[in-house]
């Protein structure tokens, strides 16, 4: 960038902005220039807006720049935007006690470059993100601020970073280092949005005084700076929603040009670890990547863009060429459209337009900016404004962005003749946009626009019906729509929730039923793989895997039934689900898939505690403590239509518009990332695994199809239970072990022992259980002589599961433990994973 001339205009993906003074000097100790400063910004903003965007910008300026130790220069911290602001800058208000500011939302490469233009050095962010329609979300990150106190120095920080590691760790978090550009060491760990800002504080206000109180000559947590002198004050403060924290990859306003670096965990052991100038970052960011990447990915879980599609804006050609059929269909000399050569800037903004249009027949045009052109669809109803019902929207070609303002009137003889005029406009917030098959956006438009002057979020579906390729249907997400009873369905009387019934000392899994008079449907089966099987052909999304047992969920008018994978009725056992369920699904009549699962006090899935809550295990406490919850992750009937025949990407948006989340009832968001990273985030919280589903496939009802793929972190196995050993010594009034078998062509294989993974309870209750089931026979054609010198045998009709370390040679499992009974399977289930 040229570092003379006092005035001029940039183009910034875009953007216009109009830039001044770029050789004013804004740190006098190194010489560094406002040219300098924007350069940075430019360069370094694909990594650093990842940590920005969504959130409210607090800026600190140096306008006559920073100064010199003698005589530092003039600084005001800036809320509230001024008159200033270019209109295209994205902006979010937020009410305090004596007014409302609006801050700015640094979403782009064109906002940090204004930010630079203004010398707004420095930018501190939250640890949450705006919702779509403008309230706050949960805290996403945790941070602690590691500070010196007089005498220290980095390195005493970087010890203390590493004491904090270890505590974070243990709590199942990952934390990751950025030197501050200050004096100190942030710490960042990626949260799941689950808990209110209130409550992360909490915990790191008590993770500060732990540390406090293990090592009371280094670390402090109190902020009186009477107490911080030889020490390190962990401030836990920056958790609070009113807090800010210098956002990773800013500039800051000390004499020399430093930034918050990510560093790593090597580097903080290093003697000879210092702050970071901009120069060193660029550097290492092009040699090493962003080695803060990890919280990224936590805060864009679900969001779309994904990275690679966003690269395609690196193609100008591809952008140009998207006008190329626009350009084909209309002649500028004839009419008063724009019409452009081309693409005229790439642009990453989120500006909307819906026209009316008069031609010969009414409709509406429906435009969304995205990749440098306005994304079109015809919507002859317009867009609805319940959610009660669908509009087809039949998308055209892409237009230019200098449509987004056109109004007048096309003339007789040309494409689309009549009169046009804006119905509404402004600025969406987007959540998804999966090409050719899904757009979720809440669109915020003018007080007196169509809209009403209210957020709307709506949904783009794509039909993809033969004959019909450019069909889609638009959808009102609205959820105000939804609570006042203008939802997807006709308000209904609702079952009344039940109190949760204490449960049961004795399975009250019930048999096989018809629910609701209806045929049973079998829910579709995952293929066992990992992730070399998840191939580049196809699309994948990517699920958590839950540890619990398969439910298929029957919904009509007010009756709910929750059947196992094999038709076992789960309605009575888990109770406290069916009023919750009768409020969420916002439909008279349909069917979901799901998995039922007990969470654990860290809100982790816990098989042990599900036995127990199903009356499979005696430990009374378990099944006390045990909170059960539901994780809907299909629909395969909606109001008395099928619809296993349509793509996965379809049912999943049909799912997240037909319930709403309540209470034990929850849809969990689908991760959306490579294979690598789901199974790393699976990991991080303590879940089973992960399963992939491609994208086009539609649901098979009982058929087991590698269009979907499990990939489990711990090798597990089901197993048939066909009888069991005496324990020894004072087990020996108990089972000692259970005989397992795996069906095979010539009916069920001897498949070995397994003798842990049992309490005292356990091994007393199966004896009461194997009572009535004894058969002379081995149910297994290959019994060892040992087995039928020892093993009293039962009859082949229980299923459980074990984990293992692998396969014999012979084919039995070695070094198994005990998970659990699995009343959702039939032995004909049973699988060799």
């Amino acid at each position: 960038m040229a570092k003379s001339g006092s005035r001029q205009t940039v183009d910034v993906d875009g953007r216009r902005i109009t830039l001044t003074n770029l050789d004013k000097v804004l740190y006098p100790e190194t010489g560094t220039t406002k040219a300098d400063v924007l350069r940075y910004y430019a360069e370094i903003a694909d990594v650093m807006v990842p940590y920005t965007a969504g959130r409210p910008a607090t800026r600190k300026r140096w306008v006559h720049g920073v100064g010199t130790p003698d005589k530092p220069g003039e600084v005001f911290y800036q809320k509230n935007l001024d008159d200033s602001t270019p209109e295209w800058v994205a902006r979010r208000s937020i009410e305090h006690s004596s007014r409302n500011n609006d801050y700015p939302l640094v979403n782009d490469r064109a906002t940090l470059a204004w930010l630079a233009q203004i010398a707004a050095l420095e930018i501190h962010v939250p640890q949450w993100q705006f919702e779509r329609t403008g309230g706050a979300r949960n805290p996403d990150r945790l941070v602690l601020d590691l500070d010196p106190g007089e005498g220290l120095t980095l390195a005493d920080c970087a010890a203390v970073a590493f004491l904090a590691r270890d505590i974070l760790s243990d709590m199942g978090l990952n934390p990751l280092p950025v030197t501050s550009g200050s004096k100190g060491i942030h710490l960042y760990a990626a949260l799941d949005g689950s808990l209110p800002s209130d409550t992360v504080s909490s915990v790191a206000h008590e993770l500060a005084r732990a540390l406090e109180a293990d090592h009371p000559d280094l670390i402090v947590s109190d902020m009186k700076k009477s107490l911080r002198v030889g020490k390190v004050l962990i401030d836990w403060s920056q958790n609070n929603s009113a807090k800010t924290t210098i956002a990773p990859y800013s500039l800051r306003g000390r004499f020399t040009p430093t930034v918050a670096a990510p560093r790593s965990w090597e580097e903080l052991e290093s003697p000879t670890l210092a702050q970071l100038d901009f120069e060193e970052v660029l550097e290492r960011v092009a040699r090493d990547g962003d080695l803060l990447a990890p919280l990224a990915s936590a805060r864009t879980g679900g969001l779309e863009p994904t990275p690679d599609h966003m690269a395609r804006f690196e193609s100008t050609a591809e952008a140009t060429d998207r006008l190329a059929k626009y350009r084909s269909m209309r002649d500028g000399t004839k009419t008063p459209e724009p019409v452009p050569e081309a693409v005229a800037a790439l642009t990453s903004g989120n500006s909307f337009v819906i026209q009316e249009h008069h031609a010969r027949r009414l409709h509406y045009d429906f435009r969304l900016e995205h990749d440098g052109v306005l994304v079109s669809w015809a919507v002859p109803k317009g867009p609805p404004l319940t959610s009660d019902e669908n509009h087809l929207a039949v998308q055209t070609e892409d237009h230019p962005l200098e449509y987004g303002t056109f109004e007048g009137r096309i003339p007789k003889g040309e494409y689309g003749a009549g009169e046009v005029t804006i119905w509404d406009s402004g600025t969406f917030e987007l959540e998804k946009w999966r090409e050719d098959k899904e757009v979720i956006v809440t669109l915020s438009g003018q007080d007196d626009g169509g809209l009403g002057g209210v957020p709307r979020k709506y949904a783009l579906i794509h039909t993809k019906r033969p004959g019909a390729e450019n069909n889609w249907l638009i959808h009102l997400m609205d959820p105000a729509a939804k609570k006042s009873g203008s939802g997807h369905a006709p308000t209904r009387e609702r079952a009344a929730d039940p109190a949760p019934a204490a449960p049961e000392r004795r399975s009250s899994i019930t048999a096989p039923a018809t629910p609701l008079g209806r045929e049973i449907i079998r829910p579709m089966l995952a293929a066992n793989g990992n992730a070399s099987d998840i191939d580049d052909e196809h699309e994948w999304a990517f699920e958590m895997k839950w540890d619990g047992y398969r439910a298929v969920v029957y919904i009509d008018g007010g009756a709910v039934r929750l059947l196992s994978r094999n038709g076992n009725d789960l309605t009575d056992t888990f109770p406290e689900l069916a009023g919750p369920l009768g409020k969420a699904i916002g439909a008279t009549s349909a069917v979901l898939d799901g998995e039922i699962v007990a969470m654990d006090k860290t809100g982790r899935p816990n098989f042990h505690l599900l036995q127990s809550r199903a009356g499979l295990s005696d430990d009374e406490a378990a099944a006390r403590s045990a909170n059960i919850e539901l994780m809907l992750f299909d629909l395969l009937e909606l109001e008395g239509h099928d619809i296993t025949g349509e793509e996965y990407d379809v049912r999943r948006a049909a799912l997240d518009r037909t319930v709403t989340p309540t209470g034990p009832v929850q849809v969990p968001p689908e991760f959306d990332g490579d294979v690598e990273a789901a199974i790393a985030s699976s990991l991080e919280l303590g879940l089973e695994g992960i399963v992939a589903k491609e994208r086009d496939s539609p649901y098979l009802p009982g058929k087991r199809s590698r269009s979907w793929i499990k990939v489990k972190h711990a090798k597990t196995q089901e197993v048939i239970v066909v009888g069991w050993r005496p324990g020894a010594g004072s087990a020996a009034n108990a089972v000692g072990s259970l005989v397992l078998g795996i069906p095979d062509a010539d009916g069920i294989r001897y498949a070995g022992r397994v003798g842990t993974g049992f309490t005292d309870k356990d091994r007393r209750s199966f004896l009461k259980k194997f009572a009535s089931m004894g058969v002379d026979s081995p149910p297994v054609h290959d019994a060892p002589s040992d087995e039928l010198t020892h093993a009293k045998w039962i009859r082949p009709e229980l299923v459980g599961e074990v984990t293992f370390l692998q396969w014999t040679s012979t084919g039995a499992l070695r070094h198994s433990s005990w998970r659990g009974w699995r009343p959702d399977k039939s032995p004909e289930d049973v699988v060799v994973e």
